[in-house]
């Protein structure tokens, strides 16, 4: 099953419901950086996360990345997601572990920590990018982002995340990880006044009901697409899929010649030093864990290039 990202309206266009999968992502994502099962799943939250947030933005080369800096033993989980439906990430310390609880559930609330921080940048395609933090409130992720939903947005959001993990299962250790995020819409409250017969209270408690955890996770592992497993959770709510579905995958955009050009910030004595003591040099991309290796000849050039871009 491809991962896939699903947009769609309810409630007489009063919610809106976004569903994301990105199972074969994470699994990528945990091949590259080798993370304990708390680590992947951390990560796999942050990644639907920043992907769910991204939906909503409007230029095709737009781009949110989600940091989650608390006080457990992951350190920073960093997760960046394009409205393309491409996505990367990383946790510092990866290989933290902690017991998972009885029902095969990772503790990722310990493991990121309740004090700390959940910061958002949108980068809308044009313009310097903006940023805002709140304070975590839970460590889950899943309630920190509706938290910085409900404090950036003023609406009532509720964010779904889920993964089942078996590490024993070497070649794909992430059977299913996924995401759901339910809004309502702005001016929803007048909007109830008008259509249906729906209290905005009303509503509020039927989408607290179609919020089970369980009940996603439990429809995911009958081997149903994401779409599906929303048609059936919103099936007395009149769900409409809207016409915007995006393939999702891990994606870095690192490279060779990126990792060159930013070997120039080092500045002329750190690379006389690189050549001169390490006779070349290797770099690793923090989101990708792509190794990239640079030769004495291609650290002479770059010097050589350094050097007269000086005297210009």
């Amino acid at each position: 099953m491809n991962d896939r990202l699903i947009r769609a309206l309810t409630a007489d266009g009063r919610v809106r419901v976004i569903g994301v999968n990105v199972t074969q992502s994470l699994n990528e994502a945990h091949r590259r950086h080798q993370l304990s099962a708390v680590a992947t799943a951390a990560l796999g939250r942050a990644m639907s996360a920043s992907l769910l947030l991204a939906s909503n933005m409007k230029q095709p080369q737009a781009r949110v990345n989600v940091r989650i800096s608390g006080d457990g033993g992951l350190g920073l989980i960093y997760a960046d997601a394009g409205f393309d439906g491409t996505v990367r990430g990383f946790v510092t310390n990866a290989q933290f572990a902690l017991p998972a609880f009885a029902n095969g559930q990772q503790n990722v609330s310990e493991a990121v920590g309740q004090t700390g921080f959940f910061k958002v940048m949108r980068d809308v395609g044009y313009g310097e990018p903006y940023s805002s933090t709140v304070e975590l409130i839970a460590g889950d992720i899943a309630n920190d982002v509706a938290w910085y939903l409900a404090s950036s947005e003023q609406t009532y959001s509720k964010l779904i995340l889920t993964e089942l993990i078996d590490l024993d299962n070497h070649e794909t250790p992430v059977t299913i990880a996924a995401g759901l995020l339910l809004q309502i819409m702005p001016k929803a409250t007048l909007r109830a006044a008008r259509v249906g017969n729906r209290s905005q209270e009303e509503l509020v408690n039927q989408l607290e009901a179609k919020s089970d955890p369980q009940q996603f996770l439990d429809l995911l592992l009958q081997n149903k697409a994401i779409e599906a497993v929303m048609i059936e959770i919103f099936a007395d709510m009149n769900l409409d899929i809207l016409p915007m579905t995006k393939d999702v995958k891990f994606h870095c955009p690192c490279s060779f010649d990126r990792m060159l050009a930013a070997m120039k910030m080092f500045g002329e004595e750190d690379l006389r030093s690189m050549i001169a003591e390490d006779q070349g040099a290797e770099a690793t991309c923090h989101f990708c864990s792509e190794v990239y290796h640079a030769t004495t000849e291609q650290l002479n050039n770059l010097l050589a290039d350094l050097l007269v871009e000086a005297k210009v």
